[in-house]
């Protein structure tokens, strides 16, 4: 085929056509010059052609109420703009050369008519962030990818194998054998559902407890019954594995259990080092092999990166492995008694499932009334200590558990927060935000729900909420700076910019309206479900997340190829015309998301 110079067809859009249609674009396109300061389009009119920049810069721009000229975005070398123009009959925006510009043009029929031949093609321009975060991941996408999406109900299941609780552990034995399974339902009449029981069970019963092969089943039953439903995606299966510490979990279509679902059949489908994570976590009996354990999750996250696993399951299943660890390592350093008095909590990113590579510690502690408090500073020092040596090094500000600033009684931890409110500076913000993504991991659970009662309380402080919300706007979006892609010597700060106003706005939304998840695209799902977010944009907010913080972890895993610590900059230089174009997309929802921050918080300008 004949080619372009300048002008790559393999991507996207123009990889959405096949040879033919390439080959009538090449046959009608033209070249076209415009020198600096000429408008290229003007905003309100249609436009006879799609210019895609061979070389040179164009501004885009509109006029405001008082004709000022507000720029919003910048072009370069393989950037395409005028669709719109061609679409609608009239163009959205201004755009004028910034240099000397060389382009191609293509004619507004046969760009029409390929948008008529090519509905992918065509969705591309329609459908907007969405749809190109979806493109944006082909040439990633593998087969192993596809399937993290695969539906529990597609996995090869093993029956559900039910029996009475009063059937012995010699029965049950034969039962398993005949029935070629390693786990029994158990169903008794005083549990409303079956429970578990698996070969271990009735291997442990008859070695460590001495049971007799007469002996009933019933109260060797694991309750309550862990089950997912047939159309949960088998990723999310894994996931609740890991987060439970079982290997198996029931699987159910309705009310009905069909069968169950194990590790094997998981890894049948798909093979990833999160089971043998999960396996080794299990048996670790020292902080060195919880160490070597925990070494295999920045393996994992690169190699389900690489395949295109999408960013909520990714975080999700990382965070569930992160829990684990810590878990495992909670249960190894510290006797039962404080383990029965204490809850450990994570907060942050970590706190909302959001984690993906290992950073600084960021836990706290809720102590139980009458806890010996020098066997807990001993103890909490010795569990900092131990996750140093495993990767997650300690906070530079001490938010972690060696400090008793952040390990409290339920009465001090009242206090704390009535202290965040009352004097509500800098330190102050960052403590409450991370608090209120606070997720109990080891420890009693039952500890933590009197201090998340308080913290979703302060949802009813209206200055408070007015105060925390301001925050989304500390920060200048990137893509408001003269409608360029803005960035400093160390590059464009995409936490800055874009995770942080999205992530912090939807905590303060969640409070304001009462919403107690944690992790944020659960936050935004609840909010657009209680009609405090229009649903078009709570989706463009999710599909901006899961971009930018893909963006992010590309840039911190080239930062460790290269021997260099990972941050949060990116050079958008460096990224692939279509990435530049999906940043640019992800900025304006996140500015479109600051704007109805202001209103629903009445921040003014």
């Amino acid at each position: 085929m004949e080619s372009l110079p300048g002008l790559d067809l393999s991507q996207p859009p123009f990889d959405l056509l096949d040879e033919a249609g390439r080959q009538r674009l090449v046959a009608r396109v033209d070249m076209g010059f415009h020198p600096r300061g000429e408008t290229i389009i003007s905003g309100g009119t249609p436009s006879e052609r799609v210019v895609v920049i061979l070389k040179g810069r164009v501004q885009a721009f509109d006029l405001d109420a008082a004709g000022h000229e507000q720029r919003f975005a910048g072009y370069g070398s393989g950037d395409l703009f005028g669709a719109w123009a061609v679409m609608a009959g009239r163009a959205r925006h201004s755009y004028r050369a910034d240099t000397d510009v060389v382009s191609y043009l293509i004619p507004a029929p046969v760009f029409r008519q390929l948008l008529a031949d090519y509905p992918a093609f065509a969705a591309w321009f329609q459908e907007g962030l969405a749809v190109k975060g979806q493109l944006a991941r082909r040439g990633r996408d593998s087969e192993l990818a596809e399937l993290m999406v695969t539906p529990v109900g597609a996995a090869e299941l093993a029956p559900a194998v039910r029996v009475p609780a009063t059937m012995s552990i010699a029965d049950a034995s034969a039962r398993l054998r005949e029935e070629r399974v390693d786990c029994l339902l158990v169903d008794d009449p005083e549990h409303p559902e079956p429970g578990v029981v698996t070969r271990t069970d009735l291997l442990d019963a008859l070695t460590r407890a001495r049971a007799p092969l007469d002996a009933p089943v019933g109260p060797l039953a694991s309750r309550p019954l862990v089950a997912q439903q047939t159309t949960d995606v088998l990723f999310q299966a894994l996931t609740t594995m890991a987060e439970s510490r079982i290997e198996r979990v029931a699987v159910r279509e309705g009310e009905a259990i069909v069968g169950t679902l194990g590790m094997a059949e998981v890894l049948a489908h798909y093979a990833s080092q999160s089971h043998l994570i999960t396996l080794r976590l299990a048996r670790a009996r020292s902080v060195g092999e919880v160490a070597e354990a925990a070494r295999g999750i920045h393996r994992l996250v690169r190699t389900l990166h690489a395949q295109g696993v999408r960013m909520p399951a990714l975080m999700e299943l990382v965070s569930a492995l992160n829990s684990r660890i810590m878990a495992r390592l909670y249960e190894l350093l510290l006797p039962p008694a404080l383990q029965r008095q204490t809850c450990l909590l994570v907060l942050g990113s970590e706190g909302r499932r959001e984690q993906l590579l290992r950073t600084d510690q960021d836990n706290a502690l809720v102590v139980a009334d009458g806890c010996d408090d020098m066997a807990l500073e001993a103890a909490m020092a010795g569990f900092s200590r131990a996750l140093g040596e495993i990767g997650y090094p300690p906070c530079p500000g001490g938010v972690m558990v060696s400090n008793p600033h952040w390990r409290m009684r339920a009465a001090q931890w009242r206090a704390r927060l009535q202290g965040w409110r009352s004097n509500y500076d800098a330190q102050a913000a960052m403590a409450l935000s991370i608090t209120l993504d606070a997720r109990p991991v080891a420890g009693d659970a039952a500890l933590f729900a009197p201090l998340d009662a308080q913290l979703q309380a302060l949802g009813g402080d209206e200055r408070l909420l007015h105060a925390m919300a301001r925050a989304t706007l500390q920060f200048d979006n990137p893509l408001s700076f003269f409608g360029q892609l803005r960035q400093d010597e160390r590059g464009l700060d995409i936490k800055r910019g874009g995770i942080f106003p999205i992530v912090h706005g939807l905590r303060c939304l969640a409070l304001q309206h009462g919403i107690g998840q944690r992790n944020s695209f659960a936050r935004c799902e609840a909010l657009v479900q209680a009609g405090a977010l229009d649903a078009p944009l709570g989706r463009d907010l999710a599909q901006t997340l899961s971009v930018l913080q893909r963006m992010r972890l590309d840039a911190q895993l080239a930062a460790l190829d290269a021997g260099e610590t990972p941050g949060n900059h990116l050079h958008p230089e460096t990224l692939r015309r279509l990435d530049r174009e999906l940043l640019r997309d992800a900025l304006r929802v996140v500015k479109a998301f600051q704007q109805h921050l202001r209103i629903a918080f009445h921040l003014g300008d």
